[in-house]
């Protein structure tokens, strides 16, 4: 018993000191946590948020039309689909470009899961600046859904052009919940958390992967015709 209480001790400390920081900042440099982003204003005092980046190594034009059709019904999540099936959300992300999902505007709904599922999770979109940023926030008045005992949270999605040629995609998520034990459980320190980091994790090389390699396929089918 006292083996397992030390253990236990011991992983809850290494969760805190080492892991939970990294996760929470994954990939994103010191200047890219502490900048501005549009979508910060939707939740002034999170009481708990991270910023996560990565280089994708194709043009910030290549990479939006994977964000803009991002959802369930639409172009998926590009995350681990068989896993978020297996809770019946009915998702399947999509490996080509969708024409009939590149329009996004404010005020649309993002689906998380299908309609009718027992967690309808939905984002509402907040603000859209082609080729630059995609912010969603939850629906609703905030103090309502507080009240209610559901997180408020702002996630935006931005992309920043490097010098060369490449994109920065960064992801923001700032959250405000009403400070009970149960809160902070589900929203800060709870496997909510994780979990939300692995699959978020997988969505943006998800999203790198297709970008790039639709350059990589486009580029060889420009070949095709001078290799026959």
């Amino acid at each position: 018993m006292l083996y397992a209480l030390i253990a236990f001790v011991g992983i809850t400390l290494a969760y805190f000191a080492i892991l939970r920081p990294w996760h929470l900042r994954w990939g994103a440099t010191r200047e890219e946590r502490r900048k501005l982003l549009p979508g910060d204003d939707w939740v002034l005092s999170p009481r708990t948020g991270s910023t996560r980046a990565l280089t994708i190594t194709a043009p910030v034009e290549r990479v939006w039309p994977w964000l803009a059709q991002m959802g369930q019904g639409r172009g998926g999540l590009y995350s681990y689909d068989w896993l978020e099936n297996l809770f019946g959300c009915d998702i399947h992300s999509a490996d080509t470009v969708l024409p009939e999902h590149q329009q996004v505007a404010v005020g649309d709904t993002i689906r998380l899961v299908r309609e009718g599922h027992p967690a309808d999770l939905f984002f509402e979109v907040a603000f859209v600046h082609p080729n630059r940023t995609l912010v969603l926030k939850s629906p609703g008045d905030p103090e309502a859904v507080l009240a209610s005992g559901m997180a408020y949270t702002s996630w935006a999605l931005a992309l920043e052009r490097r010098p060369d040629g490449g994109t920065r995609l960064l992801s923001r998520w700032r959250t405000d919940f009403k400070p009970t034990l149960s809160g902070y459980f589900w929203w800060q320190f709870g496997p909510t958390e994780l979990v939300s980091f692995v699959m978020e994790r997988k969505m943006l090389k998800g999203i790198r992967a297709r970008a790039e390699g639709a350059g990589s396929a486009r580029r060889q089918r420009r070949r095709a015709p001078r290799d026959a």
